[in-house]
């Protein structure tokens, strides 16, 4: 993980993280929305302790630059017991930013209990690149009506 450019006077700045290729991000999520696990590869990404993360709402870690189209899919889409893919902007602790390739199906715990697993890896720059135009040209229609 690196980031992009450097924190000018220790302000938050809203810089990008860089994943590496080798880092895969998971967590495993409740039927209302809540984190019960997250790898080591999601906190340090994150920059939040799993007992941070633990309990917390999963909406924590996305960036408000996140169009509210694409969030109802996914839940409506997993709900369903169906698997949602695509590009999530997710926001660290510190109030930086990183962009995932995500995956999130219905999944049952070793306990029984039922949920949902999210797993995410680095998008690609063009991937990125594209999602960014796509979901402000969204924010941009949903605010003009």
């Amino acid at each position: 993980m690196q980031k992009e450019n450097n924190l000018i006077k220790g302000e938050i700045m809203n810089q990008e993280i860089i994943i590496e290729e080798y880092a895969f991000l998971v967590s495993e999520i409740s039927k209302e929305g809540l984190i019960r696990f997250a790898s080591d590869d999601f906190c340090k990404i994150s920059g939040y302790a799993l007992d941070e993360l633990f309990g917390k709402p999963l909406k924590m870690i996305y960036h408000n630059d996140m169009p509210e189209e694409i969030l109802k899919e996914l839940w409506n889409t997993v709900e369903k017991g169906e698997t949602w893919v695509g590009y999530l902007k997710n926001i660290t602790k510190e109030g930086d930013y990183f962009w995932t390739y995500t995956n999130i199906y219905p999944f049952e715990s070793s306990d029984g209990s039922t949920g949902y697993l999210s797993c995410r890896k680095k998008a690609s720059n063009e991937e990125i690149k594209n999602y960014t135009r796509e979901y402000e040209e969204m924010k941009n229609k949903s605010h003009q009506q």
